[in-house]
């Protein structure tokens, strides 16, 4: 019987974009908006994007599959899946029960996490407490988006800051003192309609109305974002700092949600993280919502900047307003 208040930890992690790159310039075609300006607003210099009609899963399952055989693991060995996304399949049933279905893992329960941006973390904090209290051994946690699906190519506020992709850590636990230290979430409902999708729930269920008023794509109030965004970063990762008896310093890499390159500056700026400490790849992939951190997490093994035993503070704010943070001592992966 696996023994309670163990600590978990990511011991193996898988990553997938779409092949299609959207550069600034095609977006140029598209709508009105030119290259400087999206690069010095936001730090985007391309994205993924999916082909139309391409469903989370796909995406999911190709990232799960790389995580899988990168850990030696086979599906049918999982316990859990949790996933986060605001592009399910479908309402329902949950993308978890069709990512469950596409990978034969028999053995595993599941469900979806709806907190946008912050997607990731609340699903990777969650999978983390079942693999603390003893009850799972094998945790899969996964943040995928099809942004493209949600997106009004005619609205150049919205329409350039977003991309598809996925990524998927297994969660398991550890034999020693490294592994998710803390974490500390945030909601703030009165922030829902600065960042939303207005239409398709019971609220505004769909209709010709719907449709044709464009209801169903993602609105958003840049600059109030902006703002809470960047007070949110900041405010969130000093509390879990503070609460650890941590201060910036002892932190060797901050991960942050991918959205805008200003609000990753500005959050650092205010924690007092040298460039050198935090990891950036917006201009690469665009906003990914669910799926940022985990491709982050992937840049910054490919860049060689995550070694066992440093500490990482993860960070998201998202619509909702949602915000995530999480502190962990890396472990190390399963093929290191």
């Amino acid at each position: 019987m696996p023994r309670a208040n163990r600590r978990a930890r990511i011991t193996s992690l898988g990553r997938y974009v779409p092949e299609r790159v959207v550069t600034n310039a095609d977006l140029e075609k598209i709508v009105n908006t030119n290259d400087e300006w999206i690069r010095t607003r936001t730090g985007i210099e391309q994205r993924r994007w999916a082909e139309p009609g391409t469903p989370t899963s796909e995406l999911a399952t190709k990232a799960v599959r790389e995580c899988l055989e990168r850990r030696g693991l086979d599906a049918a060995e999982l316990d859990l899946i949790v996933v986060a996304t605001v592009t399910p399949d479908t309402v329902f049933p949950a993308t978890a029960c069709v990512l469950q279905d596409k990978l034969k893992a028999t053995r595993a329960w599941g469900f979806d996490i709806s907190a946008a941006c912050s997607g990731f973390l609340y699903a990777l904090t969650l999978g983390a407490q079942f693999v603390e209290t003893g009850a799972h051994d094998k945790v899969l946690v996964v943040g995928a988006d099809v942004m493209t699906s949600i997106l009004d190519m005619q609205d150049r506020t919205t329409c350039v800051l977003f991309g598809d992709g996925a990524g998927a850590v297994l969660v398991e636990p550890s034999a020693d003192d490294t592994g998710i230290i803390d974490f500390y979430n945030e909601v703030d409902g009165a922030g829902s309609c600065h960042l939303y999708m207005p239409a398709g729930g019971s609220a505004q269920p769909p209709s010709h109305e719907t449709v044709e008023k464009r209801l169903h794509y993602v609105r958003q109030d840049g600059a109030h974002v902006f703002k809470y965004a960047v007070r949110k970063f900041a405010e969130a990762t000093k509390h879990l700092l503070d609460r650890n008896g941590l201060v910036p310093a002892d932190v060797d890499l901050f991960v942050a949600h991918q959205a805008n390159v200003r609000i990753i500056d500005g959050a650092s700026e205010r924690l007092g993280f040298p460039e050198s400490k935090v990891l950036k790849n917006i201009h690469r992939y665009g906003n990914t919502t669910a799926a940022t951190i985990p491709l982050a997490l992937g840049t910054a093994l490919d860049e060689g900047r995550l070694r066992r035993g440093d500490l990482v503070l993860m960070a998201s704010v998202g619509a909702g307003f949602t915000v995530g943070t999480v502190l962990a001592r890396w472990s190390g992966l399963a093929w290191d």
